[in-house]
């Protein structure tokens, strides 16, 4: 009985971290030009959210991808070309907001990781066909 009350407290935990704040108003709204809302919607698709990590902003539920949203519609629909928003992005948040970073002292991990691991999995794979052929 002792154990039951903590142990409820923190399962219900992130039920009550959800946040009170309204989303801003672009956010969830579509731009009237179906153009610009189209290149919103396609910059959105290749920023990644920084909350959930594995979810484009497009995707996520996060209040940070609403509020990223929000920022790409409002830059898109003052006309800004969305290259030029996504430049504006990654010099805020950094090269972890693109899905396709560019190559950097910082991203080499990033880029040189799956070579890496396809070049070890290739290796103990020959090793392991070898011993089997002995």
């Amino acid at each position: 009985m002792r154990l039951l009350l903590p142990l409820s407290l923190l399962i219900a935990g992130p039920a009550l971290a959800q946040s009170r704040v309204p989303p801003p108003a672009l956010a969830d709204t579509q731009l009237s030009d179906a153009g610009q809302e189209r290149a919103a919607k396609a910059l959105m698709e290749t920023l990644r959210c920084l909350v959930c990590q594995g979810q484009s902003i497009a995707d996520s539920d996060a209040d940070m991808a609403a509020d990223m949203r929000a920022l790409v519609r409002q830059r898109i629909a003052a006309g800004e070309r969305p290259d030029r928003v996504r430049d504006w992005l990654i010099e805020r948040y950094g090269d972890y907001v693109s899905y396709d970073p560019p190559l950097s002292m910082a991203t080499g991990p990033l880029w040189i990781a799956p070579i890496l691991l396809l070049v070890v999995g290739g290796l103990l794979a020959a090793r392991s066909l070898k011993r089997g052929r002995r």
